[in-house]
């Protein structure tokens, strides 16, 4: 029997499709498989059953290799997941062995046939002995618990997920305002009917509150977790469970979109707007667009969830009357739960009130702040200082000689951590102990250049005696459990000022926070990425979100925002809350520059051992596709912009260089990316003498 198998094959290697193997016995499409590829043998998923050699182009019967064994203990993957991966594999232009591979759990990728057996073993005798599921809706004891009442929005909301629809849903909600009941009520509604629920969030720290929530509320249900912060062992064993249908809804981050779900009934993407759903190297994927299309693949509902909806999603909601595409059905839940208010937004004017300081390094925060922020020690409530830098200082500099702390392998500075007296590169991860003195020229008074959390942790506990400071950055919680014991003592009263990064901006439900400050947000009004407005709105409204969560001190909760630009319109349209009016202005500006979602983008990437190597790639793949480019439709503008370094075009001394691509039609788009590869590739194998170490096709990139 001759097979079609898809493998891991390298992108250099040009087996982008499926390969043919002989089987002794016909194999369903979907069965895992091992396979020789090369001196190797590796694990593959049988595609297709193919027909026979003197009907079918390629090798001879007698020239192929046979299938070393089948991984038989588990089920085909589905068909819905195949036609899933394809669609990844095609449209973010990756081989169709490496998207279907990926998703796969590491573990399961290792394992021969009789090491799977073992494993399915332990997984079937723990669930033998696992107690029978109980009613979602009551408490081991078989009592019934109440659900919180619904709000009037909440019920509103509701019931159009009922009335259901081909179209996906955007449910556009304020910080507080109860999405989560929502996304449980509309999942106990899915339990019910026997169908299984994928859950999915931007970050694994966000996944441990709402998977205790959801195991609170469907207590005696199989609930698993899909992130990389489990071990491989128990991303399969969860992997698995789901395959096989034990369990009933999978919370997870951006790969849990590839989970196969035989009983798949509802799909959640909480802040749905989220970059980290957007893969970043390797097949970069975007898991919100692909939940998306699952959704209408398997025809069943989807929710897209936000405060701050990404703006091509917020396009798609808009009707075609108001320059929408009416693509998706957007649900309002503007009020929070209780009634309560949104924080008052202060905007603090730094050009007046630091006139004083000229000539002198600023204090972290002005004194109005300060005195807001210890009003609230006194009253026993807390307060969140928002810095989305972590470290003390971005540089260290020596003033005498002009030396700054820059990594040596990367085109960037080095991070001083005084935690550990550490210069620490946050590109590469080269770290080096802080030098005694300057090593250009001796001098031994070499001083810390600007703020990060760490910094502004130590000086808020200085100009604040006897609050308690504490801090959460991926610095205080790269240890195992370290972030839930961070979490837990500012809940339970322990901190009274929190510093952190963009990591406590969203998501969290804390509820004696009756204050939060954003210290120089800045920097992203000016930034080149046209996406960085955005997500600063986006930033500063679900960090603003933070306070006031309890409406008994919603009333006297505030944001403030130290700014030198405090009339920018981003600014203005934060405080009124009003993101309709700041997403309106962004399409325009968007629509009339000619920028998604007005057009579509893909982004040519290359590294090399020099720039010059990477740059030379990009240019001669363009070169080679300008016969390509002329037979495009004049209408559908499709351009190639000249190849330029990264931002940061040095990292780990590989050399960075990009090629932007942009089109007014995503169908011709697809079509010459499509037409491309061949070429690009042929071009890749000839510049690799010249120093080209890789390149990839990024399609809808995020990092511009």
């Amino acid at each position: 029997m001759r097979l079609g198998v898809v493998v891991d094959a390298p992108q250099h290697s040009g087996l982008l499709g499926v390969l043919d193997y002989l089987s002794a016995t016909a194999l369903p499409p979907g069965t895992l498989v091992r396979v020789p590829l090369g001196r190797r043998v590796v694990t593959g998923v049988v595609w297709a059953t193919l027909p026979p050699s003197g009907e079918a182009p390629g090798l001879a019967t007698e020239d192929l290799k046979a299938v070393t064994e089948v991984l038989d203990g588990l089920p085909a993957l589905p068909p819905a997941w195949r036609q899933l991966v394809a669609f990844a594999a095609a449209y973010y232009q990756r081989g169709l062995g490496e998207m279907a591979l990926m998703v796969l759990p590491p573990e399961l990728r290792q394992l021969d046939a009789v090491q799977l057996q073992r494993r399915l073993k332990r997984l079937d005798k723990a669930l033998a002995t696992a107690p029978a599921a109980a009613d979602a809706g009551a408490d081991a004891d078989g009592s019934i618990r109440a659900l919180p009442e619904l709000s009037a929005q909440q019920a509103l909301a509701l019931s159009a997920l009922a009335a259901g629809g081909a179209r996906p849903f955007l449910l556009w909600g304020s910080t507080g305002s109860g999405k989560t009941e929502v996304y449980l009520r509309r999942a106990q509604e899915a339990l019910d009917a026997g169908q299984q629920v994928l859950m999915m969030v931007p970050e694994i720290n966000l996944t441990p509150q709402l998977e205790a929530r959801v195991a609170e509320r469907f207590a005696g249900r199989r609930i698993v977790s899909l992130h990389s912060g489990l071990t491989p062992a128990q991303r399969l064993r969860n992997w698995v469970m789901a395959l096989q249908g034990h369990a009933d809804l999978v919370l997870g981050t951006r790969l849990s979109v590839f989970t196969p779900l035989p009983r798949l009934g509802l799909i959640v993407v909480d802040e749905e707007h989220d970059p980290s759903y957007k893969q970043q190297d390797g097949a970069r994927y975007s898991a919100r667009d692909l939940a998306v299309y699952r959704a209408h693949l398997e025809k069943v509902p989807v929710i897209l969830g936000s405060a701050t909806p990404g703006l091509e999603s917020w396009h798609n909601a808009l009707p075609v009357a108001e320059g929408g595409s009416g693509r998706y059905q957007r649900l309002d839940m503007p009020e929070r739960i209780g009634g309560g208010d949104m924080p008052r937004v202060r905007l603090l004017d730094q050009n007046h009130v630091l006139k004083a300081t000229m000539g002198q390094e600023p204090p972290p925060l002005s004194r109005p702040l300060l005195d807001a922020i210890a009003q609230r020690v006194e009253r026993g409530e807390q307060s969140l200082v928002l810095l989305n830098r972590r470290g003390y200082a971005p540089v260290l500099h020596c003033s005498d000689c002009g030396w700054k702390s820059g990594c040596p392998h990367c085109s960037a500075w080095r991070v001083f951590h005084k935690a550990d007296r550490t210069l620490r590169c946050h590109h590469c991860g080269f770290s080096e102990r802080v030098p005694r003195a300057c090593p250009d020229c001796g001098n031994q008074d070499i001083q810390p250049v600007g703020r990060g959390t760490e910094r502004l942790e130590e000086q808020l506990a200085a100009a604040l005696p006897g609050a308690r400071v504490g801090r959460i950055d991926a610095d205080v919680t790269k240890h195992k459990g370290a972030l839930q014991a961070q979490l837990a003592s500012v809940h339970a009263g322990e901190v009274d000022v929190l510093v952190g990064t963009q990591m406590v901006a969203k998501g969290h439900d804390f509820r004696r926070i009756t204050l939060v400050a954003a210290v120089n947000p800045d920097a992203a009004l000016f930034a080149s990425d046209f996406r960085a407005a955005e997500r600063q709105f986006a930033l500063l409204l679900q960090a603003a979100g933070r306070a006031g969560r309890d409406a008994d001190v919603a009333g006297h909760s505030e944001m403030w925002v130290q700014t030198w630009h405090a009339t920018h319109p981003l600014y203005q349209a934060l405080q009124r809350y009003d993101f309709a009016a700041f997403a309106t202005r962004q399409l325009q500006e968007r629509q009339m520059a000619g920028l998604p979602p007005y057009a579509s983008l893909a982004m040519l990437r290359a590294e090399g051992k020099t720039q010059e190597a990477a740059q030379g790639f990009l240019e001669a793949a363009a070169t080679a596709v300008q016969d390509l480019v002329a037979q495009t439709p004049e209408a559908a503008g499709l351009m190639l912009y000249p190849a330029v370094p990264t931002p940061v075009q040095r990292v780990a001394n590989v050399e960075r260089a990009q090629l932007m691509i942009e089109c007014g039609q995503r169908a011709v788009l697809q079509r010459f990316l499509s037409e491309a590869q061949a070429v690009w590739l042929a071009q890749a194998q000839q510049h690799r003498r010249s120093g080209l170490i890789r390149w990839a096709v990024d399609v809808d990139p995020l990092a511009i």
